[in-house]
């Protein structure tokens, strides 16, 4: 693999010159052009963290960030003593609208509910690479939402603090944290990727799930400004789920 001349900068140039984007964001880059180029394809091994050091003449450091950032965004998986993989991708689709799972379930004419598991700090490794946060720790929640008394979505949640303090001070069987988030600070961009996958002994029995039965799995990036707000994972069984989507030209 040859990586192009331009892939990291010379730190010596111009004050006067373009800024570049940091060195572990152009591996980043440079990673997914591979992908969606079809280099790399879906269960194939990347080169090494030692092959992608010397290639690029960084520090391990940067490359390790920039293939974390990407398992976090579930671009790649990391498989311990293996190495490093591109995921595969059963269904991606960005058509999609951020809503409100409450909204939805009000406009069948169907109750709303929910259950909160979990409400805590969390320094989760791959949670702090996907909200971008270099230290401390992010905001957790895990909430199991309801149509009438039966499980339909199970929402397991990373927010960023600093755009959001006082999350973790919320009644979430009130209102949902979306419902809370857009509120105080409407989403500016979001990322979306969706796979088909089954789900833990956890996460079936609180969706009420038999044995075998896949979810589709959402897992979403939204910005407020130039900060990560938040990081979702959200878990759908597939015998209760519709996807519809309109699209304008």
């Amino acid at each position: 693999m040859n990586a192009p001349s331009s892939l990291i900068d010379n730190s010596t140039r111009s004050a006067t010159a373009h800024k570049v984007a940091p060195a572990y964001e152009q591996i980043k880059r440079y990673v997914v052009d591979r992908i969606a180029d079809g280099t790399w394809k879906p269960g194939e091994a990347i080169p090494s963290e030692t092959e992608l050091v010397k290639e690029f003449g960084v520090a391990r450091m940067t490359v390790s960030r920039a293939l974390r950032e990407l398992s976090a965004e579930h671009v790649l998986r990391r498989v311990q003593g293996a190495g490093t993989f591109v995921a595969s991708r059963d269904v991606e689709s960005t058509v999609l609208e951020v809503r409100n799972i409450a909204d939805e379930i009000a406009a069948r004419g169907h109750r709303h509910s929910a259950r909160v598991l979990t409400l805590e700090a969390s320094a989760n490794d791959q949670a702090m690479a996907a909200l971008e946060l270099a230290g401390g720790s992010a905001f957790h929640s895990r909430i199991v939402h309801y149509e009438e008394d039966e499980p339909i979505l199970y929402e397991d949640r990373y927010v960023n603090p600093h755009v959001f303090p006082a999350y973790l001070e919320q009644d979430f069987t009130l209102e949902t944290p979306n419902h809370y988030m857009m509120r105080l600070a409407p989403v500016q961009r979001a990322e979306f990727r969706i796979y088909a996958q089954k789900p833990d002994a956890d996460i079936r029995r609180h969706l009420s799930m038999n044995i075998g039965e896949p979810c589709l799995l959402m897992w979403r990036r939204t910005w407020v400004g130039s900060a990560v707000a938040t990081a979702v994972e959200l878990w759908h069984p597939s015998s209760r789920f519709h996807l519809v989507g309109k699209v304008s030209t």
